[in-house]
């Protein structure tokens, strides 16, 4: 069990639940229940949580309690609730289902799922030469204890010398290595942050990040992006205002809005951050990833004179998430005690992943320059596809990283991922980028995968929202009956 839900904070969740725009209404009971599962398969409501009584939710949503009752013996039914008399009900998933990496529910046999909940992309075929170098370096590791806290010599230098030709002087000294960003992110997160401590973050921001932030019981607060990016007068009045502990941001084609914070903003923020004593958490995930030529801003950490931004990035997205390699980038002293932190935690690298890091790198000018013509085509397939098949749809152009933040024309992204799941197209709603369930009126579409695939799931992402208004009533799978 993860905790309890209260029924007012089930009703906001649920929002409006009796009927999605343009459909012919179905009986309460069976809306409300729907809703339910909607709300598990895109995440906002956890698995295990134990739901308010009946008699609660009916006051909270303003309705008959044998409408509830009904509703709870639906989700019963179709295995999405777990009753015992006198304890209370907890939310599951049927046997046959488990949770994706996006946080919705899928069936456990996909092979034909097209997947755009996940923004990575895959391996670049260099990287089969760079594991048979690395196996061949590795004899110089195998006489020691194979613990390297802050990573191994060679991968340090190779990040910090990134870093200091991007305009920012870094020593070995200023880099740690991690097993990914998140872990990196992990990582900052136990070092400068107590529990229950302050945050501000964008909205919408990675998912994952606020997963992290709750681990942490984090008091989260929101600056809202706009069309064209961050309000620079909002953004500064938020920090001056709620003076958080941290606030974590992703400068470089923000996910998930593809957004690059312009020069001049960097510097304020930076400075604003000093002067009400704020750490910045600077994500670097997409900055080898600018497209068509544009020009990249000095980092963010040009402007820091007072230790206050710690940059964190990996090698996911130009190279390949399954090397599970990242790092952070900061004061010297914050490197050391990132180092004691993570001793008990997971010790260190594998040896073997940060000598694969240090041969890619090595060849990063060709690898990256390849991924970022192939991101291009494949972005402009998509934005194709979109225009003929979904033209109501807004989605500005991104001018780097991996993604396209696409406004729909209905507040029905929650309800389009689960429809779009019945047809083999995975998605991540815009509510699993905000808090409080909102932001359901955006989707976010990665092109990291071949032109042809995002043209077919955007075809069929297309007749499965135009089912939306036409169909009298969702349809959900059952538990298999094996007999």
């Amino acid at each position: 069990m993860t905790g309890q839900v209260r029924g007012v904070q089930l009703a906001r969740l649920l929002g409006q639940w009796h009927a999605l725009p343009g459909r012919r209404r179905s009986p309460d009971y069976a809306a409300l229940a729907g809703a339910v599962r909607g709300l598990l398969a895109d995440g906002r409501l956890p698995l295990g949580v134990r739901l308010p009584a009946e008699r609660e939710l009916a006051e909270a949503l303003r309705i008959s309690r044998t409408t509830v009752t009904a509703a709870y013996r639906h989700l019963r039914e179709t295995g999405h609730l777990a009753s015992r008399r006198g304890a209370g009900s907890w939310t599951m998933l049927p046997g046959n289902h488990r949770v994706a990496s996006t946080g919705l529910w899928t069936p456990l046999d996909d092979r034909d799922m097209i997947d755009l909940g996940a923004a990575a992309p895959a391996a670049p075929p260099q990287l089969l030469d760079a594991a048979r170098a690395a196996a061949e370096d590795l004899p110089r590791y195998l006489g020691g204890a194979g613990y390297h806290p802050t990573g191994i010599i060679e991968l340090r230098e190779a990040v910090a010398a990134g870093y200091t030709a991007r305009g920012l002087p870094t020593s070995a000294d200023q880099i740690m290595v991690t097993s990914g960003t998140q872990h990196a992110l992990d990582l900052v997160l136990r070092l400068a942050l107590a529990p229950g401590g302050s945050v501000l973050v964008e909205s919408p921001t990675y998912p994952n990040a606020l997963a992290a932030l709750a681990g942490r019981r984090a008091r989260i607060t929101t600056h809202g992006l706009a069309a064209d990016g961050w309000d620079s007068d909002l953004l500064l009045g938020s920090l001056r205002q709620t003076r958080p502990k941290l606030a974590y941001l992703i400068p470089e084609f923000q996910n998930p809005t593809g957004h690059l914070m312009p020069t001049a903003l960097r510097e304020r923020v930076v400075a604003a951050a000093h002067a009400v004593g704020t750490d910045l958490v600077v994500d670097e995930s997409f900055v080898d990833l600018p497209l068509d030529g544009t020009e990249l801003p000095p980092p963010v950490a040009v402007y820091d004179r007072h230790s206050r931004v710690i940059s964190i990035g990996g090698m996911s997205k130009p190279y390949w998430g399954g090397l599970r390699i990242g790092w952070v980038r900061a004061a010297a002293p914050q490197v050391q005690r990132l180092a004691a932190v993570r001793v008990g935690v997971d010790m260190a690298s594998p040896v073997l992943d940060q000598l694969v890091a240090v041969h890619l790198l090595a060849h990063a000018d060709a690898i990256v320059t390849d991924r970022r013509v192939t991101l291009a085509a494949q972005r402009d397939a998509l934005l194709d596809a979109l225009a003929q098949r979904l033209p109501d749809w807004r989605v500005t152009v991104p001018r780097g990283g991996v993604t396209l933040w696409a406004e729909l024309d209905g507040p029905v992204s929650s309800a389009l991922a689960r429809a779009a799941e019945e047809v083999g197209v995975r998605l991540a709603p815009g509510p699993r980028f905000g808090l409080d369930g909102t932001l359901e009126r955006f989707l976010r579409l990665p092109f990291t995968l071949p032109a042809a695939d995002l043209v077919e799931a955007v075809g069929r992402i297309a007749a499965v929202r135009y089912d939306l208004d036409r169909a009298g009533r969702q349809r959900w799978r059952e538990p298999a009956v094996i007999a």
